[in-house]
Formats: structure tokens, sequence, C-alpha cells
């Protein structure tokens, strides 16, 4: 009883600064002790501020009291020290909100340490040392500190769940084998544990082996796409040279072949990206699904274990991907054949080359003036449109925009295909592909590009770019403006990409969809701008 009044105070007894017993202990005004070194202390850090604080209950003193030990509180501790009394042990600590509680604790409840599986209770150290001296707890079986203890008892019967089931591959109690368990064979949960607990090795080493094998594509593709994009810039500079020693006739051919390269850079990096980006995710599936299976192989309740290891163990479903490497990508050497081409020859070399590359990616297309609003005045073969508030309307047709300064281009996209545009105006210009069959007259979002769900469009200004679709916006990162702007569409993969054309291509932003029609490009022209579609042949 009297040990017990004691531990009722030991509060009391205890420094909350250090946590020992007082020494040389001081009163404040607020009624809280402490060691008179340990307050001393802590003011000292309060000096500057000239405000003065209990650290238990932030009570305030202005100026700094002075403090003086308090003899009767000094000599009941040396009272209590004199009979043995010590401090709570580290173990024996208030328990955090992750900790589980003590079941035998009445009022101040500590963190438990161990769990009974008999008992089906959870201990601090004070409550668990019967369990340690009593013969009559020697034959309990104690598992570290746990909250799942409810999960050990058979909801049918109530008893302790010690058998699993083979055959219904469940954690079953002894009465369960005299019930519907009754002809299944079952064995002790720790036998059963055993031969689940090899299986899990054997399940965690493939998913291993598989991450290992993983990480091993994802770097190669790495290297492949890095590889890829060097190739890349190396043509585009050795271009330039070779074409600058050209004759001018042949200049426009040097800006045709640069923008086919980068073309098929984009077609190549955005595959190997998608492929990328799926071992990454497959990655980080695997790992997760490893770290759950560590920490299930190293519980030690066998119960829990059991009852997770089904759906740890059942497999993730693992795409084939296709394979991609370095060879797969183009290194543009027939480009860099042209550098000791010359005269007449180089002519029909670059001509002869220029056809191999665009037969893949490239596309030509002309704008549509039956979808022109009356607002815009197109010219060069259909390649040119401008928007000049001027002009008067020519022609109303039916198939035109009637409110937005826009136009459809005539021919559409059904696969891979990349293209240029170079436009102009200080109030820009938007860059769209669109389903032909967007509405076109009124005043609705669902006429304006990037505005539905029908377009997706690229707002150009002198200052920013901004991506719009189905009315959501995209602030772009500001980047080097640039006049040209490059677009790659990947049908059937559903890629979107923008792209800013300079000495160096810039990606701008790319976005997956799947495409239910196909698609045209198209252009909103503002007052006194002009978008041309760039010639490749």
């Amino acid at each position: 009883m009297a040990e017990s009044n004691i531990l009722g105070l030991q509060d009391h007894f205890s420094c909350p600064i250090c946590l020992d017993l007082l020494k040389d202990p001081v009163a404040l005004l607020c009624g809280h002790s402490f060691c008179m070194r340990c307050i001393n202390g802590c003011w000292d850090h309060e000096d500057q501020k000239g405000v003065y604080s209990c650290p238990q209950c932030r009570q305030t003193f202005t100026p700094r009291p002075a403090v003086s030990k308090n003899t009767v509180l000094a000599e009941v501790m040396e009272t209590l020290k004199r009979a043995g009394f010590q401090a709570p042990r580290p173990a024996q600590c208030l328990p955090e909100p992750e900790d589980v509680e003590c079941d035998s604790c009445t009022e101040r409840k500590y963190k438990a340490i161990k769990s009974c599986l008999v008992c089906l209770a959870s201990f601090c150290e004070t409550h668990l040392q019967p369990h340690y001296k009593s013969p009559a707890f020697k034959k309990h079986m104690l598992v570290e500190a746990s909250r799942r203890l409810q999960e050990q008892i058979c909801s049918q019967h109530g008893k302790l769940l010690e058998l699993y089931c083979y055959t219904d591959q469940q954690c079953i109690c002894m009465l369960c084998t005299l019930d519907k368990h009754r002809i299944h064979y079952a064995v002790l949960s720790s036998a059963g544990r055993a031969v689940k607990q090899k299986e899990l090795l054997d399940i965690q080493g493939k998913y291993q082996q598989r991450i290992q094998e993983r990480e091993k594509e994802l770097e190669e593709v790495t290297k492949a796409v890095n590889s890829h994009k060097q190739s890349a810039q190396t043509a585009v500079q050795e271009s330039v040279k070779i074409f600058n020693r050209l004759i001018a006739s042949i200049e426009r051919r040097r800006c045709e072949v640069t923008a086919l390269i980068r073309a098929q850079e984009a077609a190549a990096v955005s595959r190997a990206e998608e492929v990328m980006k799926q071992l990454q995710q497959e990655i980080t599936a695997l790992k997760r699904r490893d770290a759950e299976m560590e920490e299930l192989s190293n519980t030690t309740d066998n119960i829990y274990f059991l009852q997770n290891f089904q759906s740890v163990s059942a497999p993730l479903g693992c795409s084939d991907l296709p394979p991609i490497t370095v060879n797969s990508l183009h290194t543009f050497a027939d480009v860099l054949k042209l550098e000791t081409q010359m005269g007449e020859k180089v002519k029909k070399d670059c001509k002869d080359e220029f056809e191999k590359m665009s037969s893949e990616d490239s596309h030509q297309f002309t704008l549509d003036p039956k979808t022109a609003n009356t607002q815009l005045r197109l010219s060069d073969s259909n390649h040119m449109v401008t928007n000049n508030l001027s002009l008067m309307p020519y022609y109303t047709p039916s198939e035109s925009f009637s409110s937005y300064s826009q136009v459809l281009c005539s021919e559409s996209v059904s696969q891979a295909c990349y293209w240029e545009v170079e436009w102009t105006g200080s109030n820009g210009v938007s860059v769209a592909v669109s389903y032909k069959d967007i509405v076109r007259k009124g005043i609705g979002n669902e006429c304006a590009f990037g505005f539905n769900d029908k377009s997706w469009s690229l707002k150009c200004c002198s200052s920013s770019y901004t991506f719009l679709h189905n009315n959501q916006e995209t602030k772009l990162p500001m980047n080097l403006i640039s006049s040209r702007i490059g677009v790659f569409v990947d049908y059937d993969a559903g890629t979107l990409s923008f792209y800013s054309v300079s000495d160096k291509t810039k990606l701008l932003h790319t976005i997956k969809s799947a495409f239910a029609q196909p698609l045209y490009p198209g252009f909103t022209v503002n007052s006194n701008s002009t978008v041309k579609l760039c010639r490749f042949k």
C-alpha cells in the first residue's frame, strides 16, 4: 500500500526537465518544482526576452524570480533516496499515440512492452513481472505489444486461434476442428507459419529478381534515350554547318532536314518515355510489395502473418513492354554523310535523304478556306492566314466559324505526324488540334479551341505559353518564347506534344488522351497576327 501511494506521487518527485529525482528542489509561485540547476539553466536562455515562464504550465514571471532551495522537499527527497526509491525507468513511460497502453494500469496508463496471447492483454514493465516470476504464467506466450489481440480470437467459439487449416487456408481454434473443419487438414500455427514463410521467401525472391530486371531495363532505356538525344543534337549541329557552306538554292533543304530530325527525335523519345514511365510505375509497385513482404516476414505474430499471407503473396499484374534498345533509335548517320557532297550531287543526295526521312513522320497541311472566319485572309496557296480587322468579308461559308477568328486544315491526322508553324503578332495566336465536328456557329465555349472536350490548344503570346483543354487552363513555365512551334501527334498512342523550335528544341507540354476521332490542325489568329504552315518539301 505504501509503495502504491509513492508510485502515485512519483510525478511530484521527478524534475519535469531532466526527468530524474529532484536535486536541490525549488518551488515556483505556480506550485511546480524543479531542480535548481535545471530551472536556472532554462531561464538563462530567456534572459534576452526579459520574460520568464514555468516550463510545465507556462505561467510567466517578470522580473526573473529569485529561487531558493525548498528545504522541506529536499529532506523528503533524501528520505526517498535512502529508502531506495528511483525515478521511473524509461520503459515505464507514458504511451505515445502510436504505442499500446497497458491493460492492467488502472489510473495512469503506461506504455505496454509485451502482449500475452493467453491472457489476451498487454502489460507495462511493472505489470509484466508476474509473467516472468510466477510459475503460473510460465507457459504463456509473450509477443511484442500489439493492438491486434482481438484478431487472435475465433469469432465463432471465442477461443484462441492456434491452428491453421490448409483446406480452407485460414486460422482456426481447437473447437473448430470438432465443427466444420472436422475432416480438414490442420496444423499448429507455428508449423503453418514455417511452411508459408518458405513460400513467402520464394515469392519475395521472385519479386526482387523482377525489380532488378526492371531496373536494368530502365537503365538501358535511359541510356538509349540519352544516346538518341545526343545523336539528334549532333545531327542538327552538323546539318547546320553543312548547309551553311552550300549555295542558296539548297538553304531551304537545311531547314527541312533539321525539322525532320526533330520530328524523329520527338517520336522516338515520346515512345521511350512512355516505356520509362511504365517501368518506373512497375518498379514502385514491386518495391512496395517487397516492403510489405519484408514487414510480414519479420513479424512475430503468427496469426497476423497467416491472415495477411494471401494478400501479400498474390501476384501483381505486370505488363510485357516492347524492347527499346539503342539500336532501335535512329543515329542520323545518313545526315552526316552530306558533309562530303558537292555541287549537283549535293542537291540530289539532299533530296533523296530528305524524302527518305520525311516519309515516316512529317506531313503537309493546307488551310481549309471553307472553315475560316470572315476576318481571316488566306494566302500563299492556303499555307498562311492573317487576321486584319480592316478587311471586309468576301464570303461567309456555311462551314466557317461565325464568331471566333479560327480556321481548320483540310487534312486530318490519324497516325504519327509532326508539323511546324511560324507565328507573328503582338496579340498572339493559338495552335490547336480539333475534331472535325466541333461546333462552329455561336459564341459559346463549345466553339472555341481549347474550351471544350473536342479540341486541344496552345495559346502563344509574346510573354507566355498556356495550354487549354475542356476549359481547363495550364500555365506553362516561362522559357524563351519562339516564333516557331512544333506539334507532334502519335494518334495510336494517344500522345499530343508541343515544342518550342529554335536552335534547340524545347518540349513545352505533353498530354495523353484516347482520341475518339481523327484530329485536324487548327488555329486561332488574333487581330494583326499571322500563322504560316511550314513546308517540308
